[in-house]
């Protein structure tokens, strides 16, 4: 089975005994085991795991580093059967002086040992602080590299970081990503004190985002001593900014966490990026190959919208934020034009009401009156009663002003000039009557000196599912950056704008999505819905997502898929889907180049000239003949 980049790492922090080494090392091999039994292929244990970090004046025992040293062989030998990465933290003699240290081991070997560059004070004051020597310290009678370093297994290569490092002005973890470090495994023993969780989970997040990397964070926990402090046993896995997973602090019987770390994800921020610059010379050690990892143990799930924040508070402080922006940019265009209205084409459905949330947003900041808000409905062949009545109530509720302009006599007198039959609901009947508003709205725009407002989103871009020259085409695209998936949360949030456009607006939202260009049914129901023609929304926006922010491959993004919708669509429908994406994203360039003018709210833009470029004529078949190899 293909891994599909990922690498199941392990944040664990078994029990310890203060100053009992061997036992020490027993709890450790017990939690490694049964990481490796659930497919973790690198682990990070504790702080001076193997001695307990409450130690004291113990730490400058000889029989306690002996021991320490022996309980390190010790559990080699009893890993050796596992290629996994593993790094356990002990004091080490080196240099004449004692260092606080994390040892890497695999494959029963001691890769290397990593010293602690700034210790902390207190119980741990009697560690020297790491100068940046690179040498080789004698154990057990073999000679192991002592120094920081990085470890290098396929497509992970692993730096270690230990304690309070991370806190330093300059953490060294900068370094080692900056030479090419993507999973940072942190052995911290770090006391809780009140709000220092917090502090922590907030510093590892921002430090994977910076890096651009995983950070697998491992804590002292139970059995350390409480004679002055508290540990929690604290363990928390990042990648990229974002907490992946996290233990439950204070378990009296050790703690342990697992999460797959996508490397190829992480590959494409930097690679995308302006990730770079110099660490320094930083050796890297040639690891084994990482075990393999079985389908079975990639844990992660995926969210089924990734444009859609899960959390309902932080959606809605994201829906107020992309609001507050399309109303900036709204704002400064009519600023810079000197135009005193605008004009949209209003239909009832959730793309006209967004632009029409965000005019009205818009007049009110400028301090115009509503009426400067032209809302044009222009019913044609397939215009529901249902829809003709939402845009009565909306336009009422917020107090625009509404004229209607049937396009059906201008629509037959067409047909008629090109020679068109009537009875042919096919694609020129369709687009004749995009064509006819766009007309209408553009000349009303010249006519009233008014800003013409587009209504597209940004999956309508990415699929080409707008009409050339017909509504694709505005003077100021103000929903081209919202994906299709967020516009409906965008809407809900604006119910807040007022007692009287609450009704309007819950029907807008019970609407399906439709364009309305087929006469409805015999019950005067809308007949022509989007997603019973294309497919799904939200897996054409999750494939646009991860498309684009990280260049998967059509395999990685159907395994995705089947996770995020297993329990919505069966693997066939997906497939058949994403070949559908991929078609038409790339058949419908020539669409995107040539857009107007229209704020990017998020990370994905299909703005030729400032986010997706792309010729129109490249050629989509490397990626739809590995889509319709997959096994669906």
């Amino acid at each position: 089975m293909p891994d599909y980049g990922f690498v199941k790492a392990a944040a664990l922090s078994p029990k310890v005994t203060v100053a009992n080494p061997a036992d020490n090392a027993k709890q450790a091999l017990a939690a490694i085991r049964l990481a490796v039994q659930a497919g973790a292929q690198i682990a990070a244990l504790p702080e001076l795991c193997l001695s307990g970090a409450t130690c004291g004046g113990l730490f400058m025992q000889t029989a306690l580093l002996d021991a320490c040293e022996a309980a390190l062989l010790w559990l080699a030998e009893k890993t050796k059967s596992s290629a996994a990465l593993i790094a356990v933290g002990l004091p080490v003699r080196a240099l004449g002086r004692l260092y606080n240290c994390a040892a890497v081991l695999q494959s029963g070997r001691v890769l290397g040992l990593v010293p602690k560059q700034y210790p902390e004070s207190g119980g741990q004051r009697r560690f020297a602080p790491y100068a940046g020597e690179q040498c080789s310290v004698t154990l057990f009678g073999q000679e192991i590299p002592f120094g920081r370093r990085l470890f290098r297994c396929g497509a992970c290569t692993v730096g270690v970081e230990l304690g309070g490092d991370l806190w330093a002005p300059a953490p060294p973890s900068t370094g080692m990503a900056l030479r090419g470090a993507n999973v940072i495994l942190h052995l911290s023993a770090r006391r809780e004190t009140v709000g220092v969780n917090d502090y922590r989970r907030a510093l590892i997040a921002q430090q994977s985002g910076r890096l651009r990397c995983g950070y697998v964070s491992a804590g002292a926990g139970s059995g350390e001593s409480s004679t002055d402090a508290v540990f929690a046993g604290a363990c928390l896995i990042a990648e990229n900014g974002a907490v992946l997973t996290e233990s439950r602090r204070f378990e009296r019987e050790g703690a342990g966490v697992y999460a797959c770390l996508d490397m190829e994800l992480l590959q494409a921020e930097r690679r995308g990026g302006s990730f770079g610059g110099t660490g320094g010379d930083l050796p890297c050690e040639p690891c084994a190959a990482l075990p393999p990892l079985r389908e079975e143990h990639i844990s992660r799930k995926y969210a089924p919208q990734p444009f859609v924040p899960g959390n309902p508070l932080p959606r809605g402080e994201r829906c107020r934020e992309i609001l507050d922006m399309q109303t900036a940019a709204l704002a400064r265009r009519l600023e810079h034009t000197g135009q005193k209205s605008v004009i949209l084409g209003l239909s009832g459905g959730l793309d006209s009401t967004l632009a029409l949330l965000a005019a009205v947003r818009t007049a009110d900041a400028l301090g115009w009156s509503r009426e400067a808000v032209l809302c044009i409905t222009m019913p044609g062949f397939g215009t529901s009663a249902y829809t003709r009545r939402t845009v009565d109530e909306l336009a009422g509720a917020l107090s625009v002003t509404l004229w209607e302009i049937g396009i059906r006599p201008a629509c037959e007198l067409h047909m008629q000039d090109i020679g068109h039959d009537p009875g042919a609901r096919d694609v020129t009947y369709e687009n004749l009557q995009a064509r006819e508003r766009t007309q209408i709205l553009m000349d009303l725009a010249n006519q009233e000196n008014a800003l013409l407002l587009g209504t597209g989103t940004l999956s309508e871009l990415a699929l080409g599912w707008c009409t050339y020259g017909g509504d694709h085409m505005s003077m100021y695209a103000v929903n081209a950056g919202v994906p299709k998936t967020l516009v409906r949360h965008l809407v809900e949030y604006a119910l807040d704008m007022g007692d009287r456009a609450m009704p309007a607006i819950r029907r807008v939202l019970e609407t399906p999505v439709s364009p309305e260009l087929l006469p409805p049914g015999p019950d005067g129901a809308i007949a022509q819905r989007t997603e019973e023609v294309l497919g799904s929304y939200d897996v054409f926006d999750f494939y646009l997502y991860y498309f684009y922010r990280f260049g998967f491959a059509p395999a990685k993004l159907l395994f995705l898929a089947k996770r995020a919708f297993s329990e919505a669509y069966p693997p066939a429908q997906l497939k058949a889907w994403l070949i559908v994406f991929l078609k038409r994203f790339f058949s419908q360039q020539f669409k995107r180049s040539c857009l107007p003018d229209g704020p990017a709210v998020g990370s994905v833009s299909l703005s030729p000239r400032e986010g997706w470029a792309m010729p129109s004529d490249a050629s989509a078949r490397l990626w739809v003949a590995m889509a319709e190899d997959l096994e669906g």
